[in-house]
């Protein structure tokens, strides 16, 4: 099993950042086509992120500071709903706000593909957070490394 860390720093107030992590249409502006969050330890996390059906709880909610989910891909041997956990640490900054992402649990196959992906939609958090439109995403998942 593999982890991956990254962190971005965005120029908005944690409370502004928290709401992208816990609202479905604040989800939908930087990362996925379709969400259902019920943003309450046990509460459901759903992301349909380019055709891949994401599924999982979320496990802790600390606004304005934290939230945790578990992950995984819905009809997936590999990384099934839950089998992952991603958390989101939000630090207040002189600027705006520290966001930290650990995505750990992770198949070693699946890591390069997760790790594209963070990049990809942790900029375009930023851009949203700031108060912009990321635009439509195309994006497309990498295929995972052979065994």
């Amino acid at each position: 099993m593999s982890e991956h860390s990254s962190s971005i720093e965005i120029e908005a107030a944690p409370h502004v950042v928290f709401d992208y992590l816990i609202t479905p249409q604040g989800m939908i502006a930087w990362m996925g086509q379709h969400a259902v969050l019920e943003p309450r330890p046990g509460g459901v996390f759903e992301v349909d992120i380019a055709g891949s059906p994401i599924r999982g709880q979320y496990l802790e909610v600390t606004p304005p500071h934290r939230v945790v989910v578990s992950w995984g891909v819905a009809g997936s041997a590999d990384l099934p709903p839950g089998a992952s956990t991603v958390a989101f640490t939000l630090s207040p900054t002189a600027r705006g706000t520290l966001v930290e992402v650990v995505h750990s649990g992770l198949p070693d196959p699946q890591l390069a593909g997760h790790v594209d992906g963070w990049a990809h939609f942790l900029a375009r958090l930023v851009v949203t957070a700031q108060g912009g439109d990321a635009g439509d995403d195309d994006w497309m998942p990498l295929a995972p490394a052979p065994p």
